[in-house]
C-alpha cells in the first residue's frame, strides 16, 4: 500500500502552534486550562501543543493521558493518567490525531462527564468528515475528505518520518 503525503513535518509544526493561538484566543480568560490526550500520537500532539501554549498564553497548563484501546468496540472504564488533576471548574481540551467517526472521542467523554468541568472542547489535527457520532472538533489543523477505504495516519513519534500520511 502507497502512502501520500499530506503534510510536512513543518506543516504539521504550524497548525499545532496555530491550534495552541486558537485555544489561547478562546480562553484569554481562562486561569487554567488541561490538554487530555488520547493514549499514542493524540497524547504526543496533546504534549507539543503544550509546549507551545506554554511560550504564548499566561494560563496554567496541565498535562493528562487517556488511556483506551481503539481496537475495542466496546470501552470498560477509561483511564486518565496524571498528576492528581483536579477537573471542576477547568477547561479541558480532549486532543487526538485524527477524527474519522467520532467513536474514540465518545469514548473518551466519560470520564469528564462525571466532574463538573467549565468547558470541554476537542481538538484533532486532522478531520476527516465521516461522522457517525455527535462528536465535533473545536479545533482542527487540517480538513481532508476521504473515501471510507482509505486510512490517514499522522506520525508525530518519529523524527525521520514525521507528517500526516495518506494510504
Amino acid at each position: 500500500m502507497s502512502s501520500q503525503p499530506i503534510l510536512s513535518a513543518e506543516q504539521l509544526r504550524q497548525k499545532i502552534r496555530r491550534i495552541a493561538f486558537q485555544i489561547y484566543e478562546n480562553n484569554f480568560d481562562e486561569p487554567a486550562v488541561v490538554l487530555a490526550g488520547v493514549a499514542g500520537e493524540g497524547y504526543v500532539f496533546a504534549e507539543r501543543l503544550l509546549g507551545e501554549l506554554r511560550q504564548i498564553a499566561p494560563f496554567s497548563v496541565t498535562l493528562l493521558k487517556v488511556n483506551l484501546d481503539k481496537s475495542q468496540t466496546t470501552q470498560p472504564a477509561i483511564d486518565l493518567t496524571g498528576q492528581g488533576v483536579d477537573l471542576t471548574d477547568k477547561v479541558v481540551i480532549l486532543l487526538d490525531d485524527v477524527l474519522y467517526t467520532g467513536r474514540t472521542l465518545a469514548f473518551c467523554l466519560q470520564p469528564f462527564l462525571s466532574v463538573l468541568v467549565r468547558k470541554l472542547q476537542v481538538a484533532v489535527l486532522v478531520d476527516r468528515n465521516h461522522p457517525r457520532y455527535p462528536v465535533a472538533a473545536d479545533y482542527k489543523g487540517y480538513e481532508l475528505s476521504t473515501t471510507l477505504t482509505e486510512h490517514v495516519e499522522v506520525v508525530l513519534g518519529q523524527p525521520d518520518r514525521e507528517g500526516v500520511w495518506l494510504k
